[in-house]
């Protein structure tokens, strides 16, 4: 069965990696507006914030600017005395240069503590916005059960989040900083360089500008390149980082599921499957090392000739005695400054591309978040769910389907009064668990309406125990927090369960409950958590599988006691259960889906497997 699929869902039912298809350029413009539509939010909903930072950081980049203007010109009267041979002047430079270089330093720094913290304030809302989506209304549970891109979501709030924020932050730097230095420097190499003139084939040639036209058409050339050469470099790094979240989803497996595989001694296995992700991601790795090879080969090679470029092109005009050293090292600068505004793509495009497979992952999940959301504002294939005066819980031709309309459960109509102890029994895969599932709200598709009785507080014990990270106390109360409950109450309840050998153990820190207790006992703190809560309905989904008879029969005999007005919702396979219910609904696979065949008074009437009936006595 796939990772993502249902217990009572058929295999076939089960979203499956290979339905994934790579998304279209339309789709993928569309993804990445969906991306700055939840972006840009942290702009709005910490509006002075955000601007004050914004603000200040274009005022650093201007100024920064300013004093590289200031530099470019030192540079001329620097070398200018350098080729007089003026001692006096070089001094004054010297001295002039000091201030400058620590007014550069001083922004340069405030510029990162603003861009930074610009990084780690939205970073924290988006990080927030997401969180708050995923886990509303159970979408992080019902994400595993519909189709979709959003595999992994851990690792796209996780690494993906912070890539998708950060990079863009640099990049609005980078490209202000290139637009404003690009227009600064333009007029700076015209006004130096002024025209070249030249003979050729008889006629006098006069190019105006011409440092200009040389750092524009330099600039195209390697950003044409770079386009061309690393025109796959999204599709790569998206794939890169989908295998490396595939990977780190099976070494969270093989941890989760420690002790398991080592009880059946599955280790060569998980590491023959642990090889065979971590070799699909070296294999992503290399497709990215080749992409990052050949653009190298643009990047260096720009960064090698672009010193020579302005000098070989000034060198005419420092030839004829027009331009001094100083000017032709200030155009030098100049060039550089220009060339590599220009060529801002050249050197971001890995990055720009790394960016965009991180936004596409995360708008990915948020557009299968919007699904949900969609589906749950519209009602369109969900059950209702609402109030009723008449009884404690009532299914009203309840019909549970997945999530594209395939049928589960079909048609089914009971009504439970209040205190009442109801058995829900059937072969496997007949959808008890996925009934208990919608009556508990975790599972939405299907029609009909889930009614329950005034003030009426569920609770929902799995088969398999949630024992959150922390102290023992912390996992007893979940989910209220330990010091709302009083712990006289909780040691009572522990020691009713038979774990009053682990109280001295309560606030116990630095150990994973999770691993240290075993089945068994995880299913008795379970039956804690009922007791703590005293809700008006519980739901039992196979929740004394890991307990042997005798240890079922304490925790049922403890419930009735204990809580003798909550309506029991009981999922089964034992008969020795059906002492502790007054009814039992018998369900089974029909064509169309499972069906309630059978709703058997267990007060009078006493089924055997066999398929014969007797009176139950005494």
């Amino acid at each position: 069965m796939p990772a993502n699929a249902h217990p009572d869902m058929p295999d076939t039912m089960a979203p499956a990696a290979g339905d994934r298809v790579a998304p279209s350029n339309h789709s993928k413009f569309r993804l990445v507006a969906r991306f700055w539509a939840s972006a840009r939010g942290y702009w709005g909903h910490n509006a002075r914030t955000a601007w004050a930072l914004t603000l200040g950081l274009i005022i650093l980049i201007a100024g920064t600017l300013a004093v590289g203007l200031v530099l470019n010109r030192w540079n001329k009267w620097f070398f200018d005395a350098l080729e007089q041979r003026n001692a006096a002047e070089l001094l004054r430079q010297g001295l002039i240069f000091v201030p400058l270089a620590a007014s550069s330093v001083a922004m340069g720094v405030a510029s990162v503590y603003f861009r930074m913290t610009i990084q780690r304030l939205w970073r924290a809302w988006m990080n927030g916005h997401v969180l708050d989506q995923w886990l509303a209304h159970d979408r992080y549970y019902q994400l595993n059960l519909v189709r979709g891109e959003h595999q992994n979501p851990e690792y796209r709030i996780a690494e993906d989040l912070r890539v998708a924020t950060d990079a863009p932050v640099d990049f609005a730097v980078g490209l202000l900083t290139a637009v404003l230095s690009a227009s600064a420097f333009i007029v700076v190499l015209w006004t130096i360089g002024g025209s070249l003139t030249f003979p050729l084939a008889g006629m006098t040639v006069t190019i105006p500008g011409f440092l200009v036209l040389g750092a524009i058409g330099y600039a195209l050339v390697g950003s044409v390149a770079m386009l061309f050469i690393g025109r796959r470099f999204i599709v790569v790094s998206e794939q890169k980082n989908q295998t490396e979240a595939e990977y780190r989803f099976v070494l969270q497996r093989v941890r989760e599921n420690g002790e398991s595989i080592a009880l059946l001694g599955g280790e060569s296995e998980e590491r023959a499957g642990l090889d065979r992700s971590f070799a699909a991601v070296l294999g992503r790795w290399r497709d990215l090392c080749f992409q990052h090879m050949r653009t190298t080969i643009v990047s260096q090679t720009s960064s090698l000739v672009v010193w020579a470029v302005p000098v070989l092109l000034a060198a005419p005009k420092y030839l004829d005695g027009s331009m001094t050293l100083g000017a032709v090292m200030q155009a030098s600068s100049a060039f550089v400054i220009v060339q590599g505004a220009f060529g801002w793509i050249v050197d971001n495009y890995p990055r720009f591309a790394d960016w965009t497979a991180s936004a596409h992952r995360i708008a990915s999940l948020l557009v299968s978040l919007d699904a949900l959301a969609a589906a749950e504002k519209t009602g369109s294939g969900h059950i209702s769910r609402g109030v009723t005066e008449e009884a404690a819980l009532r299914l009203r031709n309840v019909s549970v389907t997945l999530d594209d309309g395939t049928s589960v459960v079909d048609g089914t109509e009971v009504t439970i009064a209040p205190g009442e102890k109801i058995l829900v029994v059937g072969e496997s895969g007949t959808g008890k668990s996925t009934l208990v599932r919608a009556i508990a709200g975790l599972w939405p598709w299907g029609e009909g309406e889930i009614l329950f009785g005034p003030g009426s507080k569920l609770f929902l014990l799995p088969q398999k125990p949630y024992i959150p990270v922390g102290s023992l106390r912390r996992a007893a109360t979940y989910p209220t927090p330990a010091e709302e409950v009083d712990v006289g109450r909780i040691r009572d309840t522990l020691e009713a369960v038979g774990l009053g050998y682990l109280i001295e153990r309560l606030d116990e820190e630095g150990v994973s409950w999770d691993h240290a207790l075993s089945g068994g006992e995880k299913q008795r703190l379970s039956f804690a958590r009922l007791l703590i809560h005293r809700p008006s309905i519980a739901i039992l989904d196979e929740a004394t599988s890991a307990l042997d008879r005798t240890s079922q029969e304490q925790m049922m005999r403890l419930v009735a006691e204990r809580l003798p007005k909550t309506t029991l919702i009981s999922v089964g396979h034992r008969p020795e259960l059906e002492a502790f219910h007054d009814r039992e609904l018998v369900m089974e696979w029909r064509a169309g889906g499972s069906r309630l065949v059978r709703d058997i008074d267990l007060k009078s009437w006493l089924p055997v497997r066999s398929g014969w009936w007797r009176r139950r006595t005494g």
